[in-house]
């Protein structure tokens, strides 16, 4: 069975995302649509909205027929290691392609580009570390490299989606047998637009609606509308519990979680009794130097007490965490179970809570941030 490879958040779901399903489907004649999807926690360092059980569920209700999990050690982090992550468990499943939104301006070859980065990776790596990286983001650092090597990227910012774009075709160059890269360009709004205008509006647009209280049944499926009604969380939600982790940590402890560099535990430190909430503190927080994303998954990390040394463990416990699957799906599964690379997770039991702590982890503290949100992990099952 040919299988086209999603990696996605779903955060919520919604038409923009039904279209990717659609088109992906069709251009790469695949009979199997596989969505990696970010747990309950987020690349730009956020807890999702609602929770992944219920995003899964509208997933598989508009054309997607398995959902695996993308780990919060891949799931929280950078456009690099969130491509490694998502990749790699694609590839482990069998994957002939991947199709992925874009909003590059022009036409652009990611399968070609991916293909020549791997070819020059020894020299752009020198360059990224004899560039001065302190007062750029990583965004920013590839804004900067990349065109001295591949001048059709031309200068300037890069959109996220390009960023991603970019990252899963270096990362998918690296596979012995790598993945067909399917760009799909995006329909109407672009990835942080506001407007809600037609079916189509961007996730971004979709959250500050529904923080408004506004009507977003025109932009989401019927199973996102159900899913929302029940809760949504964002950060402000989890804020108690990130004040009282900082203000009841010394400095020695801070300093061991992930991504702590500079000096920046004194800098939290400084700032938790003066803030008033969460908004207020992470604007205290942020600079030209320490971008909203780059605090906020720092912060994502202090919340669920992330600290180095468990995050490199993790990295090295790779594996398929079994979210939902189709009639087609299960189907599929059973086709390449025996073949996959990674050992497949469909239930907690005592070897899961001790193997992956930051997953038990992780689950149990989102579920902290509504009393709406039900269990996560315990019990839980692929849904069918």
């Amino acid at each position: 069975m040919k299988a086209c490879g999603l990696i996605v958040e779903y955060n919520p779901f919604h038409n923009g995302h039904l279209y990717h399903v659609q088109k992906a489907r069709e251009l790469s004649q695949a009979e199997i649509i596989v969505a990696i999807m970010s747990g309950n926690f987020l690349q730009r360092g956020e807890p999702a909205m609602i929770d992944k059980w219920q995003r899964v569920q509208a997933a598989l209700a508009n054309g997607v027929d398995l959902v695996v999990e993308l780990p919060v050690e891949w799931a929280v982090q950078a456009a690099d290691y969130f491509a490694y992550g998502g990749i790699q468990i694609l590839s482990a499943l069998g994957c002939q392609s991947v199709c992925f939104g874009t909003d590059a301006t022009s036409s652009f070859n990611y399968n070609e580009f991916g293909e020549q980065y791997h070819a020059q990776k020894e020299k752009i790596d020198a360059m990224f570390k004899q560039t001065d990286s302190k007062n750029l983001s990583y965004s920013q650092k590839m804004a900067q490299i990349l065109p001295v090597f591949f001048p059709q990227l031309g200068t300037g910012k890069f959109s996220p989606n390009h960023i991603l774009g970019m990252s899963y075709a270096y990362q998918n160059a690296h596979l012995t047998k790598p993945m067909e890269l399917i760009a799909l360009p995006r329909k109407n709004s672009q990835y942080h637009s506001l407007e809600m205008v037609g079916d189509i509006a961007s996730a971004t647009a979709i959250r500050q609606g529904l923080r408004q209280g506004l009507d977003v049944s025109q932009v989401v499926p019927a199973a996102t509308q159900k899913a929302i009604k029940d809760y949504t969380v964002d950060w402000s939600d989890y804020w108690t519990i990130l004040r009282y982790k900082i203000i009841s940590s010394s400095i020695s402890e801070l300093k061991e979680m992930y991504q702590m560099t500079e000096g920046l535990e004194y800098r939290l430190k400084k700032y938790i009794l003066e803030a008033t909430s969460w908004s207020h503190y992470l604007s205290l927080l942020q600079t030209k130097r320490y971008t909203k994303t780059r605090i906020q998954r720092l912060l994502c990390y202090v919340l669920l007490n992330i600290k180095t040394t468990e995050m490199t463990q993790a990295w090295q416990q790779k594996s398929i965490q079994l979210l939902g699957f189709t009639p087609a799906g299960k189907k599929y599964l059973k086709t390449i179970k025996k073949e996959s690379s990674l050992p497949i997770i469909s239930k907690v039991d005592a070897k899961i809570v001790e193997n992956y702590p930051l997953m038990i982890r992780s689950n149990q503290i989102y579920q902290m941030g509504h009393s709406n949100i039900p269990e996560q992990i315990f019990g839980r099952f692929p849904i069918q």
